[in-house]
């Protein structure tokens, strides 16, 4: 069986999504799609609107076939870091073919942009540093540094936030020497940061503002999304009491940053060149979660930025910590979400080959990485009630969501 991967969040699972998913099982010619996809905390470091396995049963009802968790040490993580521990994860199920979305639509620019790249590594790596120390944040810095080596232009513009990504995926399976073979199909009608919903296509990021913004499933935002993730956003609200946004947070991370010394604070993942004085000068000020991150917003320090050091404040998940994974070269363990019929098919043929163990709770295996893990399963669940919390818990210690062709 051939297994073709995705790199995803599903924040949450629309109709774009079943469009990559689609076309991505064509250009492959997979009979198997396999998502690896990010848990309790995202990419740009915001709380999943619902949990992974409301989720991971969207996805699993709309056609994929296996569902992993990427690790959270990968998932809140600038780019390179997201696509290396991606990139890990599908490795360990043998899968033949990674497939992405990208502004550019074509595979050929990615790998010469890759051999392009590692012939001015130097030069980008010094315009890197040389933007950084002028003030720039990262992603301004890394814009100007690609394009000084004649990569912001042409057939892959690495100013574009999927090209930016995609090139990402096809280093990290260079780096890894992975045997995966990188393709791309063109992203259609909205872009990725789009915050209005105007086709049937939609940005996560439009459909998730008009979905907290109106407290209600809009038709706009129905019309955007499949079937069975309005299914699970309900089931999730009617379980719940609430989607999830950073808000929600809001009174235990001014706790957080009321009650630790400003050596805690800076041991954080993220909290860095006195970032922990600026959380201590501005936590009493703030009125609502945007309010502060409007106070510690700068140049220097983006948006995304700052979502991530307080992800990783509220999951307690130190620098060290995070250096531990940054150049390990196997996935320690493949966490399995959930799986279809043929999915299970799959890892039952493949499972002689697989040399790293796979786990559907946490309870099974024991590793640093899982107890990082479960401190951001516990803080993502932190503003629910208790006897709510226990139930959505106990997910964690069964066996992955099974779907079988009559239903889950």
């Amino acid at each position: 069986m051939k297994a073709c991967g995705l790199i995803v969040e599903y924040n949450p699972f629309h109709n774009g999504h079943v469009y990559h998913l689609q076309q991505s099982k064509e250009e492959t010619q997979a009979d198997v799609m396999v998502a690896v996809m990010s848990g309790s905390f995202l990419q740009r470091g915001e709380p999943a609107i619902i949990d992974k396995f409301h989720r991971a049963k969207a996805a699993l009802q709309s056609g994929v076939d296996i569902v992993l968790e990427l690790p959270y040490v990968y998932a809140v993580q600038y780019a390179d870091l997201f696509a290396r521990g991606a990139i890990l994860t599908l490795s360990s199920l043998n899968v033949d073919h990674v497939c992405f979305g990208s502004e550019a639509g074509n595979i050929v620019p990615f790998i010469n942009g890759y051999h392009h790249y590692i012939q001015n590594e130097k030069q980008f790596e010094s315009k890197l540093h040389q933007f950084l120390d002028e003030g720039l944040s990262f992603p301004q810095a890394s814009k100007k540094a690609y394009e000084s080596i004649d990569l912001t232009s042409g057939e892959v513009d690495l100013s574009q936030p999927n090209n930016i990504l995609g090139f990402s995926y096809v280093k990290a399976v260079k780096e890894l020497n992975a045997s995966i073979k990188p393709e791309t199909i063109q992203r259609t009608k909205s872009g990725y940061h789009d915050e209005k919903i105007e086709h049937d296509i939609a940005s996560a990021t439009s459909i998730r503002k008009e979905i907290l913004q109106q407290q209600s499933m809009t038709s706009n935002a129905r019309n955007a999304l499949p079937t069975a993730t309005v299914e699970q956003l309900n089931n999730y609200m009617h379980s719940s009491g609430r989607w999830h946004s950073w808000e929600d947070y809001f009174p235990f991370l001014q706790l957080l940053v009321q009650t630790r010394t400003l050596d805690e604070l800076k041991s954080i993942h993220g909290v860095i060149e006195g970032l922990e004085y600026r959380l201590k000068q501005t936590v009493q000020e703030a009125e609502s979660f945007e309010h502060w991150m409007q106070l510690l917003k700068t140049k220097r320090y983006t948006w995304t930025r700052i979502q991530r050091m307080f992800a990783h404040l509220l999951t307690n998940t130190t620098k060290e910590e995070i250096e531990t994974y940054k150049s390990i070269n196997q996935s320690p363990y493949v966490r399995i979400l959930g799986m279809t019929d043929k999915g299970r098919s799959y890892i039952q043929s493949i499972k002689k080959d697989i040399d790293v163990p796979l786990i559907s709770n946490i309870q099974q295996f024991n590793h640093s990485m899982l107890d990082i893990e479960e401190r951001a399963t516990n803080a993502y669940y932190s503003p629910l009630p208790s006897s709510v919390k226990k139930v959505f818990k106990s997910q964690e210690l069964t066996g992955p969501i099974i779907l079988k062709e009559t239903g889950i």
